[in-house]
């Protein structure tokens, strides 16, 4: 597996704040300016098939290869010849913070090939989108309180 990107942020949110909007993916274009809108063919679960669109690119399918709620979701798209695999977690710490991750990679026989045309758009997209999340969850919190 290629590296292409990978993000971590810091929240003062539960890991259920950031598990709920991954699972809401008709709310991904409200944190991330790379995706022009994604949706689900049935319930957030490993094994669930889904659409999303690329913001300036073509629709691509993709699978919940993993589901530990409110901890991780593994997702991964088809590419002719590759795959990519997005691995979402979230996890507590002691201080009572929560540690987001995510981290984007491409397999495959023609994952090489790939690598230079998504890596500078994932390279870049993978931070902003994260930390535009952290915002949007912290945001919904404090308006909640």
């Amino acid at each position: 597996m290629l590296l292409l990107g990978s993000a971590t942020a810091t929240s003062t949110a539960p890991p259920a704040a950031f598990f709920d909007r991954w699972a809401d993916m008709a709310t991904w274009p409200e944190w991330d300016t790379a995706v022009s809108w994604a949706r689900l063919d049935g319930p957030f679960a490993e094994g669930t098939t889904g659409t999303l669109k690329p913001a300036g690119g073509p629709k691509v399918r993709f699978v919940i290869e993993t589901l530990v709620p409110d901890r991780e979701f593994t997702d991964r798209s088809s590419l002719p010849g590759a795959h990519l695999v997005i691995r979402h977690r979230v996890a507590p710490a002691a201080d009572g913070t929560c540690r987001i991750d995510v981290t984007v990679s491409l397999g495959g026989p023609l994952a090489r090939l790939w690598r230079p045309v998504l890596a500078k758009g994932v390279g870049t997209s993978t931070p902003a989108g994260l930390d535009r999340l952290v915002e949007v969850v912290e945001r919904d919190i404090a308006t909640a309180r």
